[in-house]
């Protein structure tokens, strides 16, 4: 199949709404591949509509793997999800086939070719919500928190040290982890010594365009039957607007919405601003992103713009004895 000793690797990667999903599902019709999902959204089990999860029908022609495997209520760590992926990649690369990882978690790719042995950068928005809440609550509130989350990390630091307390709370909330916990956890598990990996990353020269499509597409979302889903979500009693589930761009605006502080047309504007955001921060992410193939899917008729990335993604592929 190839020409390298190592089994060959798929990722697909992009910001929201730039057509990850109809990309990989048009490689499936040309090459041996599996689908593995790397969406921290699409990961939870009622999150549908709003995190743009493939349709059922679509999931039965074109299976993806780490779709619907926890609870909104639960948690899942980028160490879970290391662990999981490449369970599915070996057991994929087992059968003759290739994984191909398609998605938009930036942190979840790192973490997999590098494995887990780096705290994660600073994430603005992030600090701005942890900032928001010690403003509101006040930081001996926040140290309370890492108290139940890090006791290691707390234990070594006074109420007072907000910007230490905030570290430490934004690591948890990027990873999953306490920090001392990933400071201990300093291994080599990711998938670079294993795999032949190839990366695409789309790309946008006209960011309007890419702007014009997410607000289509939440647009979308809502004809298709978001508020009924985010409010099913919200009735009942074991979720709330912190966990990771309910912080995901679109559930959070729209919680905000049935929790009385905003009208759904506040709601949805906010919806797509925090999707804009995302995508700011996956575009950031991918500029300085080594070895991806920049594949640049600036044009209006979608199908086109499907076909013309796949054909330019075989060629690459083909130039990595990849057929």
């Amino acid at each position: 199949m190839v020409s390298s000793e190592l089994p060959p690797a798929i990722f697909i990667m992009g910001p929201t709404a730039s057509g990850k999903t109809d990309l990989a599902i048009e490689l499936r019709k040309h090459l041996p591949v599996d689908l593995i999902s790397v969406d921290s959204a699409q990961i939870y089990r009622q999150l549908d509509i709003g995190s743009a999860k493939p349709d059922a029908m679509t999931l039965a022609d074109h299976p993806h793997r780490l779709i619907d495997i926890r609870d909104p209520a639960e948690a899942y760590s980028v160490a879970e999800f290391l662990n999981d992926a490449r369970l599915q990649m070996a057991e994929i690369s087992a059968t003759g086939r290739i994984p191909l990882l398609v998605g938009g978690s930036m942190l979840y790719f790192k973490i997999l070719l590098e494995g887990l042995s780096d705290l994660p950068k600073a994430d603005q928005s992030v600090r701005d919500e942890i900032q928001r809440r010690a403003d509101e609550f006040g930081w001996p509130s926040l140290y309370d928190e890492l108290q139940q989350i890090d006791p290691q990390t707390a234990k070594k630091l006074h109420p007072n040290h907000s910007q230490r307390i905030q570290r430490a709370l934004e690591v948890y909330q990027l990873t999953g982890m306490s920090m001392s916990a990933l400071q201990a956890a300093v291994t080599n598990n990711g998938v670079l010594d294993h795999y032949k990996v190839v990366q695409f990353s789309l790309v946008f020269n006209d960011r309007a365009l890419l702007h014009r499509r997410i607000e289509q597409r939440f647009e979308k979302m809502m004809t298709g039957g978001l508020l009924a889903e985010v409010n099913d979500l919200h009735m009942r009693d074991d979720l709330h607007p912190d966990l990771p589930s309910m912080r995901a761009a679109g559930y959070q605006q729209i919680w905000q919405h049935l929790e009385g502080h905003c009208s759904l047309e506040v709601a949805v504007e906010k919806s797509i601003i925090a999707s804009r955001q995302l995508a700011k921060r996956q575009i950031t992410w991918l500029r300085n992103w080594p070895e991806a193939n920049e594949i640049c899917v600036d044009t209006i008729e979608t199908n086109t713009s499907t076909e013309n990335s796949c054909n330019e993604c075989l060629k690459i592929l083909g130039q990595h004895s990849i057929l």
